[in-house]
């Protein structure tokens, strides 16, 4: 019902009250006049007429004030909706005020990129962040236009046969009892210079390193694939899980970088600075690290199989169950790293440092450890079969419960060592010195002795003598008699 049909039908009410009311009361005061009534039933009659008027025009009253507050009510519902409407309009007007002021910086900033001033295109660069910063749902679109112009402006030239660093293999003396320690030699022919990067590049990978990784898509990843950044500065950037395939970081500085979950195969790291940075689960499969300095690197269950790490020093590294099948370890510094479940298998540990490592319960089957300074290392329980240690130092390592089958220990020194439990079935120990060793329970079923230091030591017993293969030259402890064909042997 309309509100003019509403107050149309409230006016003939108040008619038809009034007329009702003024009936009653002209009925009560002629009934009072009536001569043949008593003065005290006339006083009734008008004092009921009265009354019965006063109750009419009550309830009347009581009901136009309620209806008058409906429509006060009705007014202020009204006047909320139309409120409503305005801040409905007043947000719609904001949106597309924002929208056009995106689209205007947006549009802004991309013409500038292309612009021949390094400088505004730098400035541009630094538009665009803010324009993330500001409007998070242009994030990831900001993102993307970046790392697009780092693809297009430092793309990595591909040359035919491109030459990677030379290294000359590990050169070791022979040597006999009471000589020299083995030479160790690998020269580095790496001549390539590092240039400057270009200063808009630098801005924009400091821009896409510094975001808020909070705002990155779930499903999405950095796309940063082939491209050229040798000598950038990449300290303490985040570039969780990008996409870095045969990129060239060569020189780059990434102390305190967090490259987890990074895809970092067939890239190039040669001297990079990596100190402290995190490389989680990363994948390094074929990546060149010659040289690279990662002490102190999280790189645990990282992925470096067949990764050229020569050089590379790699001190109080945690590579925690890390795969390094394959991988190239010459001459790298392994000192207190932590080595416990990685795998090392095939690796080339040629002349390697690994002072104190932790390499308890790692896989080294087949590993070259030749020359290697293992001294003092942790190898309890780890599987050395097969593998090549001849002339390693393991001073006063632990090799309790370690595998050792047919591994080549030929001149090695392991003077003081823990051997308790360790099977050295059909090993070469030939002139290696085992004095103060402890042999404990160790399994020598076969294994070749001759020439071998035996001198002083602990808990090697006659049976466990009896069980290798000696000769005249071998030198046991004073306790212990030569078995007779060892005695007879020439």
């Amino acid at each position: 019902m309309s509100s003019k049909k509403t107050d149309a039908l409230l006016n003939w009410l108040i008619t038809i009250t009034v007329i009702f009311a003024f009936s009653l009361t002209v009925i009560f005061f002629a009934l009072s006049s009536i001569k043949e009534l008593s003065i005290q039933e006339k006083i009734q009659y008008r004092n009921q007429g009265l009354t019965t008027t006063a109750i009419v025009f009550l309830a009347s009253a009581a009901m136009f004030n309620v209806y008058y507050a409906a429509k006060r009510v009705q007014a202020m519902q009204k006047n909320a909706i139309a409120a409503e409407k305005n801040l409905e309009i007043g947000i719609q007007n904001a949106k597309l005020n924002q929208d056009r002021l995106i689209a205007e910086r947006f549009m802004g900033a991309i013409t500038q990129l292309g612009h021949e001033k390094v400088e505004t295109r730098t400035g541009a660069i630094y538009a665009l962040e803010r324009v993330a910063q500001d409007f998070s749902k242009e994030h990831w679109t900001i993102m993307e236009i970046l790392t697009a112009f780092v693809r297009e402006n430092a793309a990595k030239e591909q040359l035919k046969g491109e030459q990677q660093p030379e290294y000359s293999s590990v050169v070791y003396s022979s040597r006999r009892r009471g000589g020299s320690r083995p030479t160790q030699q690998l020269e580095e022919n790496f001549h390539e210079e590092v240039p400057r990067i270009r200063t808009d590049i630098q801005a924009a990978l400091t821009v896409i390193g510094r975001r808020n990784l909070l705002e990155d898509p779930k499903d999405q990843k950095l796309d940063l694939r082939n491209i050229d950044i040798r000598g950038a500065d990449l300290l303490g950037v985040n570039l969780q899980q990008a996409d870095l395939r045969g990129s060239d970081l060569s020189g780059a500085d990434l102390r305190g970088a967090d490259l987890s979950e990074a895809d970092l195969n067939g890239a190039k790291l040669v001297r990079s600075i990596l100190y402290e940075a995190r490389l989680l689960k990363t994948s390094l499969c074929g990546a060149n690290l010659c040289w690279a300095n990662l002490n102190r690197a999280n790189l645990s269950g990282a992925n470096l199989r067949s990764a050229d790490l020569s050089g590379a020093s790699l001190r109080a590294a945690d590579l925690q169950g890390a795969n390094l099948y394959k991988a190239n370890l010459q001459q790298a510094t392994l000192k207190i790293a932590n080595l416990s479940g990685a795998k090392l298998f095939l690796a080339n540990l040629q002349g390697a440092k690994l002072g104190k490592a932790n390499l308890q319960l790692t896989g080294l089957i087949g590993a070259n450890l030749s020359g290697a300074n293992l001294n003092g290392a942790n190898l309890s329980g780890a599987n050395l079969n097969a593998a090549k240690l001849q002339q390693t130092e393991v001073y006063f390592a632990n090799l309790s419960e370690a595998s050792l089958t047919e591994a080549d220990l030929y001149q090695a020194n392991l003077i003081g060592a823990n051997l308790h439990r360790a099977t050295f079935y059909q090993a070469n120990l030939t002139e290696a010195n085992l004095m103060g060793a402890n042999f404990l329970e160790a399994n020598l079923s076969d294994v070749k002795l001759e020439g071998t230091i035996l001198t002083g030591a602990k808990n090697l017993e006659l049976q466990q003598i009896r069980k290798a293969l000696g000769d005249r030259t071998t030198r046991l402890p004073d306790y212990i008699e030569a078995p007779t064909d060892w005695r007879q042997s020439s």
